[in-house]
């Protein structure tokens, strides 16, 4: 089996280094590997494209190894991942537009509301929403801060996952 990844890794020196150890330690071979240094993303990462190959076994290790050493994986055969948020929202959710608020939620660039839950109360601004997000791969930190600013504008709390 051979996946084709798209590493993001900081232009700092041992990081190529760091990625590749694993894939070898744990008995994947590595295919191909296009290190360019003069391309950078715009939050000045390297994009760093690897093809390996292993059983899926192997494979879905070497994924979990990368992932938990800090190394972000973008794509995986060609597929963008996304990391999830879980973010509370509590206020006068139904009469602030809850529409609007996924609306402007959807707007933020590589972000999508992926489900909702609404706690509807007797008292409307104690009301709460439940809200998954799916970002985009590095653009977590990115969209909570926008998800803040939002809250703020309707006048809601806002509770982000640490």
């Amino acid at each position: 089996m051979r996946l084709n990844l798209v590493l993001e890794l900081l232009d700092v020196p041992g990081q190529l280094l760091d990625a590749l150890n694993p894939i070898g330690r744990l008995g994947a071979n590595i295919v191909a590997v296009i290190h360019q240094r003069d391309v950078k993303t715009e939050r000045g990462t390297i994009p760093v494209q690897i093809t390996i190959e292993g059983d899926k076994e192997t494979l879905n290790q070497v994924l979990k190894v990368l992932e938990d050493g800090g190394i972000q994986i973008i794509q995986v055969d060609g597929i963008v991942r996304k990391e999830k948020i879980t973010t509370i929202m509590v206020g006068n959710i139904v009469d602030q537009d809850l529409k609007d608020t996924v609306n402007l939620l959807n707007q933020i660039e590589g972000v999508m509301v992926a489900d909702l839950d609404l706690k509807m109360s007797d008292h409307p601004e104690k009301s709460a929403s439940r809200i998954v997000i799916e970002a985009e791969q590095g653009r977590k930190k990115e969209a909570m801060a926008k998800i803040k600013e939002i809250g703020n504008q309707k006048g809601f709390l806002v509770i982000n996952e640490v």
